[in-house]
């Protein structure tokens, strides 16, 4: 079980009553709570959650519309992500109580001087290298919207500027990342077909080849509901079309792909994950068509080319700047 659930069921007695459980890890938490709801925004977790308690489980950008007297938030990684969620939930918990578990290393100490602004919090635990905070919601602030929290910016692209609009705990967000700034660089001669934006993100990979190739089908995947959100956002922004969907992985994916374009993520919270960028790597033949194309960029210090040579029994190495490189390899 997660520790962080674990400090949780150290204080059982508190989370009787109908709860919310947002960011909630998928384990064998909401079996201990029997009134407590999840809300997840990864299409992994919901998947499992669901798989073991229907119905008690929701995923999206927005709190979900289930009745609960208390909330507890998992601190995410991002400082954006959290303030909208701590905004999010004590607007609906005016005089309840709201409560905050996170890893020390994850930043929990300096992310409950975020709770000040609605009460007076205290720290009710410290076990399992976390801690849970408690605060009963006497200022209830007004729910923010979403969108308004969103980061706009334009990329000077060769053929013309991309708006670009980022949410709260979306990869690099506010910004371009050196990764995708140089898969941008490398576009030239894609194959013309349905292509996928895997871990789309903000939707950059994505936007940029539909406008540069508006004949391709275009298809964004990522397991994080705010990506998909922010990448809807982006085409739309720009007056594109595109097909953009939630799902944990490649197997998510379609097939008869004629290219796979990504900037595979390899982070999931504080803790670094490989496990979705090696399956798409070594799944990656299961989607694409016959003649088709990958080309990723990734960390130079990532040994993925065996794994794409094993997959597909051919890469190449297209370019390599500022630690990052660009692999390409074509399904025979």
């Amino acid at each position: 079980m997660d520790p962080r659930s674990e400090v949780l069921l150290r204080q059982a007695e508190l989370f009787q009553g109908p709860l919310l459980i947002a960011g909630a890890p998928a384990d064998g938490l909401l079996g201990q709570l029997p009134a407590a709801h999840a809300w997840t925004w990864h299409a992994g977790d919901q998947a499992l959650l669901e798989s073991r308690f229907s119905g008690r489980s929701h995923y999206g950008v927005e709190v979900p519309a289930v009745d609960f007297e208390a909330a507890v938030l998992f601190l995410p990684k991002s400082r954006e992500l959290a303030a909208y969620l701590l905004n999010a939930l004590a607007s609906r918990l005016a005089g309840r109580m709201l409560y905050l578990v996170g890893e020390k290393r994850g930043g929990i100490e300096g992310a409950a001087k975020q709770l000040q602004a609605l009460g007076k919090p205290r720290k009710l635990d410290s076990a399992r290298h976390c801690q849970l905070w408690q605060v009963s919601v006497d200022n209830a602030p007004l729910a923010k919207p979403l969108e308004s929290l969103a980061e706009r910016f334009e990329l000077a692209l060769e053929d013309g500027p991309l708006q670009v609009i980022s949410l709260p705990g979306v990869f690099s967000h506010g910004r371009l990342d050196k990764g995708s700034a140089l898969l941008l660089e490398h576009l030239d001669g894609l194959p013309v077909g349905h292509v996928l934006d895997f871990g789309c993100g903000a939707g950059v990979l994505g936007a940029t080849v539909k406008r540069r190739y508006p004949q391709s089908r275009v298809t964004l995947l990522d397991v994080d509901a705010f990506a998909v959100a922010a990448s809807r956002l982006t085409l739309a922004a720009n007056g594109l079309e595109g097909d953009v969907i939630s799902g944990d992985g490649i197997d998510a994916a379609p097939t008869g792909l004629a290219l796979i374009l990504s900037n595979p993520p390899f982070h999931t919270g504080v803790h670094t994950d490989y496990q979705a960028s090696e399956n798409l790597l070594k799944k990656c033949s299961q989607h694409l068509q016959r003649g088709g194309e990958m080309r990723i960029v990734a960390n130079s210090f990532l040994r993925y080319q065996p794994l794409i040579e094993g997959a597909l029994g051919n890469c190449e190495i297209r370019a390599e700047a500022q630690g990052f490189r660009i692999y390409r390899a074509t399904r025979g």
